[in-house]
């Protein structure tokens, strides 16, 4: 069973408690190094880093709007081999939930970490991120965080969370080890704390944390939000359904793609270390370029677009969590996470997948089952 506690928030200022919940987790020696979202010294921008010293933790922010990359690549490449060190990561649940992909394949360990996840209130796009940093120069993530916990978005100036955050049915971490709680609570006093595993558990007992339970209201808080986040996801599945529909519409709805390859490298499940698109096998002879370009009577330039896209939709279908990287890293703005999370989310549906939802779940081809698919093979399994 789950273990809560509370945080107490000082002065309104929600921001600077789980600050100070970090900085007890470096100070009691319960994690040697923790991955956090930090200011840049230099601007607005926040990205995650490594930090050991409990002061330079009063550039972390935890809320804020900005989420300019998917961490789960950094603590794969801080988890991939044992470094005798204990590791805290701090993310957000798509985050998590792509991490534990990248786990399943081996590319990361979970031996030495501890997961802090916070419940996610969205992010901007990155374009929308400097809009609103601009607007709002001052206490930006306190405006974004009360607005989105109040539902007044009156200071947003005119902007929305990313269609990837409006659309995640997935807003409350899970597999962490350490859950901060801000729905259905009133977080101008209090934030929730629960230990969800062992580890979190020695978390508390670490930090001598006063055990409660949960606050009243929170499930059913987080009940009604998943609600509305499945009824808008699904209406972004049915357009992107009629807007792909077949591959002329596939091909106009991809027409602004100019083989950048953004997408591959933002996403934090493509961990391959040679893509064959980066390979010999589409650095094709300049000949046979002006052939098709002769065979069709014209040639779209750069080849291939529709291509790349098909075989990442084949790659990465069964472990996409849906975070978005792949639209914010689109320099001509393709709505790639609306297509890639409508076949994602249809490939994992029809072997009773979710990407990130359990370690113990092994990833779709990974294993052999004797009911796969059967009805496609033409094989029926011999019940005992």
């Amino acid at each position: 069973m789950p273990v809560y506690s509370n945080i107490e928030v000082k002065d309104r200022d929600l921001g600077a408690a789980l600050k100070n919940f970090l900085k007890s987790l470096l100070e009691s020696d319960a994690v040697d190094a923790l991955l956090v979202p930090w200011h840049l010294p230099q601007d607005h921008h926040i990205m995650p880093t490594l930090i050991t010293d409990p002061k330079s933790l009063d550039g972390a922010d935890l809320l804020s709007p900005c989420f300019p990359l998917n961490g789960a690549k950094l603590a794969s490449r801080l988890t991939k081999r044992p470094s005798g060190k204990k590791l805290g990561l701090v993310m957000r649940p798509c985050e998590i939930r792509a991490f534990v992909e990248l786990v399943k394949l081996k590319q990361g360990s979970l031996d030495e970490v501890v997961i802090i996840g916070t419940d996610c209130l969205g992010a901007f796009t990155n374009a929308d991120f400097e809009k609103f940093s601009a607007n709002v120069p001052e206490n930006s993530s306190q405006v974004f965080y009360e607005g989105m916990l109040n539902n007044k978005t009156e200071g947003f100036q005119g902007l929305e969370p990313a269609p990837a955050c409006t659309a995640c049915e997935h807003p409350i971490p899970e597999n962490a080890d350490i859950i901060l709680g801000l729905y259905g609570t009133d977080p101008a006093t209090g934030v929730a704390v629960e230990a969800a595993t062992p580890k979190g558990e020695t978390l508390f007992q670490t930090l001598g944390l006063k055990t409660g339970s949960q606050p009243p209201g929170r499930s059913q808080a987080i009940e009604a939000l998943v609600s509305d986040r499945i009824r808008l996801r699904d209406e972004m599945f049915e357009r992107v359904g009629e807007q792909t529909g077949s591959i002329e519409k596939l091909s106009r709805y991809l027409s602004g793609c100019v083989n950048c390859y953004n997408c591959r490298v933002a996403c934090p499940v493509c961990y391959c270390k040679e893509c064959v698109f980066v390979t010999d096998v589409f650095d094709h002879d300049p000949f046979q370029y002006l052939q098709w370009a002769g065979n069709r009577g014209k040639l779209k330039m750069p080849s291939d677009t529709d291509f790349f896209h098909l075989t990442r939709m084949a790659h990465i279908g069964l472990t996409c969590v849906g975070c978005g990287q792949c639209s914010n890293a689109c320099p001509n703005d393709i709505p790639l996470m609306e297509l890639f999370r409508s076949v994602a989310h249809r490939s994992q549906e029809a072997f009773n997948y979710q990407a990130g939802r359990r370690m113990d779940e092994p990833i779709p081809f990974s294993i052999f089952e004797n009911k796969e698919y059967e009805d496609v093979v033409g094989l029926a399994s011999n019940e005992s």
